[in-house]
């Protein structure tokens, strides 16, 4: 019997990531898995600065209350809508979103990934993020199609 003792949803808050917590929670109840919630913070300074130097210290504060929203958001989502897990765990991470993603996969033992075929920026069906998750985690990962179910 498989077992799935830990999984992984990385969400972006929005909706279209919100469309993975149904399998989420579905697959939680039936393994009895802890559920990992990812956000991830895009890095700022990760671009050429063109026009200068960034200011580490302004990009600091930024990231501060990034994090601080972030941590309200996923109490929220955790509150209203894992509450029928066994355990979840929430994550805070700042970089490459599927770089995090992968990232956290090895760091935590992660035994699956569940997310949404694409996120927030999404234009077409499968996003940069889903698919670089996908063709480089060492774990099974479920991609919920957006808006696809009637």
């Amino acid at each position: 019997m498989m077992e799935l003792k830990r999984i992984l949803w990385p969400t972006d808050f929005s909706k279209n990531a919100e469309e993975a917590l149904p399998y989420v929670t579905a697959l939680s109840e039936k393994f009895g898995s802890e559920v990992h919630v990812l956000y991830v913070i895009e890095e700022l300074a990760y671009h050429e600065p063109w026009y200068g130097d960034f200011d580490s210290a302004h990009i600091e504060k930024i990231h501060q209350w990034e994090k601080k929203k972030a941590k309200e958001r996923l109490d929220q989502i955790c509150e209203s809508y894992l509450k029928g897990c066994p355990l979840y765990v929430r994550h805070i991470a700042i970089g490459d979103p599927a770089k995090e993603i992968l990232k956290l996969v090895d760091e935590q033992g992660m035994d699956m990934v569940v997310m949404s075929t694409h996120g927030r920026k999404g234009h077409f069906s499968y996003g940069s993020v889903a698919d670089k998750v996908m063709r480089n985690s060492p774990v099974p990962v479920v991609t919920v199609p957006i808006g696809q179910r009637k």
